[in-house]
């Protein structure tokens, strides 16, 4: 009996193949995680990179839009005088542009006359009726002229009036190509004659004609005058974007093989001299194209360098090493696992219990949640007055101030941004109000005519008569009238706050009997929404525009998805990108019913 005894203890004391799979199966899942963490934390450092490159191209490209714009505006300005613009008028008019405020980087904007040989004589003696010593330099022997008749400010670009730019191969390139193309193009690397430190820069050109842009090379040619044009320096125009400092991401551009920018200082201490990411980007600008080599620096580094993977593996490890003593010490007195597993049974029988009861409070602690929504959004209101009133106080006290010549304009339009807080604060708690209290009203069901409650949309929303139409078999709703005043209300609403204007607007409202309920669709011509948004657009404070400057809470398509699923039914979306929206939704049309029996129906 002693001998059988011992020999059963010493086989539970052993390490059996099912402990050893334990424990394999224990490092697979530790290196399973630590890889899915690494991989995980590569893609975001990844993003990190590709949301830093890709500001930095979009500072660049909408910089250069930017200036394009200016240029245009120059054109037109040329247009509007006869196309034969007057010295005075053309300082006047760079005067309005306010290029050292609104256009930074940019070293000023001007005009460069295209002239054949024999019309330079001619040229010289009208322009030096205002400038005598206007002039036209260096000669060369190319069959046209090109001078910049004006630039402005001229202080500084003074050394470029005059110049003929067809003298160089890579300013007249330019040119001629914005001739041919009718479009905006830059040169390729230039030296500016005004820039005393001599480094890299380019013009920008804009053309200009006899009478407007012809529609073949041909017409273009023979009517062309010249072009409005700007100078840059390579180094300020980037001084002009987003400071270095304030990236983590460093570039360098190189045109047609020529370095004409270089952030890659190794003496800088950010500099890393191997960067976590490094690209060469192609960017197509105005028919050149810039090469970026773009780095991470070193506070991208630190900023998107995370241990996380490594803690993981040592973690798993180290609980590797706490399960091979743990199965040890179960081997050697599995009766007591044993024991412990009852123990753990029993505990979880008592969780369940314990869950399902939990689950009951939770419904009940969804209800308080949605009343607390609601008291927290009235009560904010009480301290945006206050704020209001403040605010309006001290506009009062200030009315001298803002008269009066010392009066710094930003106070005024700081206090206006309060007011506008205030205004979408307000609509904000009214909208949260609005959406916790959605069921609170279902016996309001007094009957909805809709062809009556259509035309109030129409003045509600300043439409035209043929701009929101009724139509289909259902004339009367009894049911619920009060949320689907709602959500008609949202859903025209948004049709028309998101309108782009490219059309005259359409809004269609169709209910047709299904039986019991009824299929009611509003449709737009709207500008219609892309397909990966078609379900995000109804969760709460989910907007496809910018909340800065936008009137839009995010909530007014919860609001509708919240009402009409507490019917048991769903609201679809039919749009695609330029092509309108139709939302779609069942509603009950049945003789009115007490709130409880709604709420059961829905259940």
């Amino acid at each position: 009996m002693n001998v059988a005894h011992q020999t059963s203890d010493r086989s539970h004391g052993r390490i059996t193949l099912f402990h050893a799979l334990v424990v394999v199966a224990s490092l697979m899942v530790t290196l399973t995680a630590w890889q899915y963490s690494k991989i995980q934390v590569d893609r975001k450092t990844q993003l990190a990179y590709e949301a830093a490159r890709d500001q930095a191209l979009g500072l660049i490209v909408d910089r250069m839009a930017k200036y394009e714009d200016a240029l245009w505006a120059g054109v037109a300005a040329v247009e509007s005088h006869g196309r034969d613009i007057a010295y005075r008028d053309w300082k006047a008019f760079a005067q309005t542009l306010r290029i050292e405020e609104r256009y930074p980087g940019i070293n000023g904007i001007g005009i460069i006359h295209f002239l054949p040989t024999n019309a330079l004589s001619s040229y010289l003696a009208k322009h030096r009726f205002d400038r005598r010593d206007f002039r036209v330099f260096p000669p060369h022997d190319q069959p046209m002229n090109m001078p910049i008749t004006f630039v402005e400010p001229e202080a500084g670009n003074a050394a470029a009036v005059g110049l003929d730019i067809a003298h160089e191969t890579n300013r007249r390139t330019a040119a001629l190509a914005s001739r041919d193309t009718g479009l905006a193009r830059i040169t390729a690397p230039i030296t500016l004659v005004q820039d005393a430190d001599q480094t890299a820069g380019f013009l920008f050109y804009a053309p200009f004609y006899r009478a407007g842009i012809a529609d073949s090379v041909d017409g273009r040619q023979a009517g062309f005058l010249g072009t409005v044009y700007a100078p840059f320096v390579v180094h300020r125009l980037m001084e002009g974007l987003l400071d270095q400092g304030l990236r983590d991401i460093h570039f360098s551009i190189t045109d047609a093989e020529e370095l004409i920018y270089d952030e890659h200082d190794a003496q800088d201490a950010s500099f890393d001299p191997n960067p976590l990411f490094s690209e060469q980007v192609s960017l197509e600008l105005y028919g050149r194209t810039w090469t970026l080599d773009m780095r991470t620096d070193l506070g991208f580094r630190e900023n998107n360098t995370v241990a996380k993977p490594i803690f993981i593996l040592i973690a798993g490890l180290f609980i590797e090493a706490l399960i091979i003593t743990l199965l040890v010490q179960m081997s050697r007195a599995n009766h007591r696992a044993v024991s412990y597993a009852d123990e753990v049974t029993v505990a979880l029988r008592a969780q369940s219990n314990t869950l399902a009861k939990t689950n009951v409070e939770l419904s009940a602690k969804n209800q308080e949640l949605e009343q607390f929504a609601y008291i927290a959004s009235h009560d904010l209101k009480t301290p945006m007055r206050g704020i209001a009133g403040l605010t309006e106080m001290v506009e009062e006290d200030l009315e001298e101030y803002f008269a009066s010549a010392e009066a710094n304009p930003d106070v005024a339009k700081n206090l206006q941004r309060i007011h506008d807080r205030l205004q979408r604060m307000d609509t904000l708690t009214r909208s949260i109000m609005e959406y916790a209290q959605i069921g609170a009203k279902t016996d309001e069901n007094g009957p909805l005519a809709l062809d009556e409650f259509v035309v109030v949309l129409a003045l509600d929303f300043g439409l035209d008569e043929d701009q929101i139409q009724l139509s289909g078999d259902v004339k009367l709703v009894e049911t619920d009238t009060f949320h689907l005043r709602r959500i008609l209300e949202n859903l025209v609403g948004n049709a028309v706050k998101y309108h782009d204007g490219n059309n005259r607007l359409r809004i269609r409202v169709k209910v047709h009997s299904t039986g019991d309920t009824c299929r009611v669709s509003v449709s737009d011509n709207g500008p219609g929404i892309a397909p990966e948004f078609h379900t995000r657009i109804f969760d709460v404070f989910q907007t496809l525009q910018s909340t800065e400057g936008s009137d839009s809470t995010g909530i007014g398509l919860s609001i509708v998805k919240k009402a009409v699923e507490r019917h048991g039914h769903d609201v679809t979306l039919t749009s695609a990108v330029g092509h309108g929206s139709t939302f779609t939704f069942d509603w009950p049309n049945e003789p009115a019913r007490s709130p409880s029996e709604i709420i059961d129906r829905a259940a």
